[in-house]
């Protein structure tokens, strides 16, 4: 062991998880092992809370689980609530009446979470697909600014756009991130198919930052994190030790201290090899 890391954070798509939507044996074998050490082992993902329930059950995590990009922090075993940071409301206000016009066009479409429910105008392909992968029910709400100017005690956990133009959603989020500055708005891509909005204190960096500090007593350098694309660089640079999979983008691979193989080749387990086992 390189160092006296005592917390392991891992992402769930294309981390732990790859095509199957499963993780595999030789990952979890090597998870169970740093426990066994005296890790302790949390999720970090941009998924819904009750999308996320089932890797974090597999895996035995015993702390607060990190879902939304850290927008919801919330501890399966307790119940207990400890952080939701939403989208101010005239945030997704504004970020719905800017997508309305390609969504009109059936050039995206939006998921707006609230309540750990997924809202959507309408169940398209792309969103049967989504609910096929993620194992959640969709709602189909109609006109979400409607929706969300109706009912003033609606919170928005996070505004997805997801389409398969992804020079599209290039341009959204460049377009999207001259508007707001960083202080007001947390935009990022977990896959390429996905332009994901949240509250700027709602990153996988301040999460972890959350857990292992406020919430456990640790310091960064007592930390080691997992994962695999944009909405992971903040954890993995917040880490003592970040590692990057092998198919993360360049960019992310560049913000990481190590490089694992990709997750069909086991990487996680690679990475726990290298560092903790």
């Amino acid at each position: 062991m390189t160092a006296d890391i005592r917390l392991l954070v891992l992402d769930i798509d294309g981390t732990l998880a790859g095509v199957s939507n499963q993780i595999s044996e030789p990952v979890l074998a090597a998870v169970r092992e740093v426990q066994q050490r005296g890790v302790a082992v949390a999720i970090a993902t941009g998924r819904m809370y009750q999308s996320a329930l089932r890797f974090y059950q597999v895996v035995g995590s015993t702390l607060p689980l990190l879902a939304y990009q850290g927008a919801y922090i919330k501890d399966p075993h307790t119940q207990k609530l400890h952080r939701h940071t939403p989208l101010p409301r005239r945030l997704a206000l504004e970020i719905l009446a800017y997508l309305a016009p390609m969504e009109a066009r059936n050039d995206l479409s939006i998921h707006l979470y609230i309540d750990d429910q997924l809202h959507v105008r309408a169940i398209i392909e792309d969103t049967k697909a989504y609910a096929v992968r993620s194992g959640v029910t969709p709602i189909a709400a109609g006109d979400l600014s409607a929706l969300l100017a109706g009912n003033v005690a609606i919170e928005t956990t996070k505004l997805l756009t997801l389409s398969e133009n992804v020079g599209l959603l290039s341009d959204i989020l460049s377009d999207l991130g001259q508007r707001y500055p960083l202080d007001d708005l947390y935009l990022t891509r977990s896959v390429e198919y996905f332009v994901e909005a949240t509250h700027p204190k709602a990153n996988k960096g301040e999460a972890v930052r959350f857990l292992a500090e406020d919430l456990l007593g640790l310091t960064p350098d007592q930390v080691m994190t997992v994962g695999d694309n944009y909405n992971d660089l903040e954890m993995l640079r917040y880490a003592g030790i970040g590692v990057a999979m092998g198919d993360a983008p360049e960019p992310v691979k560049q913000g990481a201290d190590w490089v694992a193989p990709g997750v069909e080749a086991d990487g996680v387990a690679a990475a726990l090899r290298e560092f903790l086992l």
